[in-house]
């Protein structure tokens, strides 16, 4: 067969060696490590029954499980916003006789319970990505850069769904909603990590930025935007949309609550300005300066939005696209902090570039 080693292998793996961020060699090396003339075990050979996936489909995955980890959070606020979150009153069945909603529970049971199901389209993403991964792990182009955010998405959505659960049962205790959107930005996070991951072509390694000064800078910033989102569910949790108007609510002063929300962002905003005008003056690192000035674009417009639908008496469709905005800072946040920890991805040398198998010796 073409592209095989003498014994029948696979050749050997470009950039094996080179250091890579949190690879986790040991269950590689479990499904690959074998001595040239040992057959190959029974897990190998199930994956091999799996067809591998291309560079192109491992980013597609990568950018699919960003856009629906984003994508429920604007679902979930919907919910919300409508005061649908106890329109299937049960979980996980929505009435005690019914695990669907009927349509005598009209708009609010229809949206709760599509929201529900989206969560199935989450775990459906994160399975199949994660079986792509793994799959690349007995080829000649393993991806084990990808296997630790697979498998945290993959894991992490199940318990999300009895999070969801648990807010049901507490009638949409506030501080068990302000949980369940938390997690939600944490994936978020991590999923933004696996798409600049994916990015990067298998046969280059990655390549540390080499400022850390700079990586400090905006790891602070990455800190001081996760406190403003964190103030953000407190302001949110202090106002009119309780998802339910039984709902309980924190009961805090919400004009209190909203200046220590502002003074937050106003304080990320100038991290931010700082990491691209530190970035900009370095001189070596132009990708964080792009990407921390995508970063200031999202923080100023999210400010205005925020404005607005304050002085606007909060309207639902301003509290949707704040909400929306907190999913974008989260993104351009995390890349941002990335992208001064490690280089941009670069398209391979066509020397370095992996032979491309036939199917039958995948």
């Amino acid at each position: 067969m073409s592209g095989t080693g003498p014994n029948g292998h696979e050749p050997a793996r470009p950039g094996e060696g080179a250091a890579d961020p949190i690879m986790p060699t040991s269950y590689h090396d479990t499904v690959t490590s074998q001595s040239p003339d040992a057959p190959p075990s029974a897990l190998s050979r199930a994956l091999r029954r799996l067809p591998l996936p291309s560079e192109r489909a491992l980013r597609i995955l990568a950018y699919a499980s960003l856009a629906t980890q984003a994508g429920i959070i604007v679902t979930g606020g919907a919910v919300r916003l409508t005061d649908s979150g106890l329109g299937c009153p049960e979980w996980p069945r929505c009435t005690e006789e019914s695990w669907t909603a009927s349509p005598e529970m009209g708009s609010h049971g229809a949206l709760e319970f599509g929201n529900r199901l989206l969560t199935f389209v989450l775990g459906v993403v994160a399975l199949a990505m994660l079986l792509a991964v793994v799959r690349t792990l007995v080829s000649h182009r393993p991806r084990r850069d990808l296997l630790y955010p697979a498998i945290f998405l993959l894991g992490v959505i199940p318990a999300q769904a009895v999070i969801g659960g648990i807010t049901v049962w507490t009638g949409l205790n506030p501080w068990v909603v302000q949980f369940h959107y938390l997690v939600s930005a944490v994936l978020v996070g991590v999923a933004t990590v696996m798409v600049r991951r994916a990015r990067r072509p298998a046969a280059v390694p990655p390549q540390p930025a080499g400022t850390p000064w700079l990586e400090r800078l905006a790891l602070v910033m990455l800190a001081a935007v996760a406190i403003t989102i964190y103030m953000g569910t407190v302001t949110t949790g202090s106002g009119p949309h309780a998802g339910d108007p039984d709902a309980p609510r924190i009961g805090f002063d919400i004009t209190t609550v909203t200046q220590f929300h502002v003074h937050a962002a106003v304080f990320t905003l100038g991290l931010a300005i700082g990491v691209f005008f530190a970035a900009r003056l370095s001189g070596s690192a132009p990708h964080a300066a792009r990407a921390s000035a995508r970063l200031v674009g999202v923080l100023v417009v999210q400010g205005a939005i925020g404005g607005m639908q304050y002085g606007l008496g909060l309207p639902e469709v301003l509290v949707a696209l704040h909400l929306a905005g907190s999913a974008l800072i989260v993104m351009a946040a995390v890349d941002t902090w990335y992208v001064t920890r490690w280089m941009p991805p670069e398209q391979p040398p066509a020397s370095a570039r992996p032979a491309r198998q036939p199917a039958a010796s995948e």
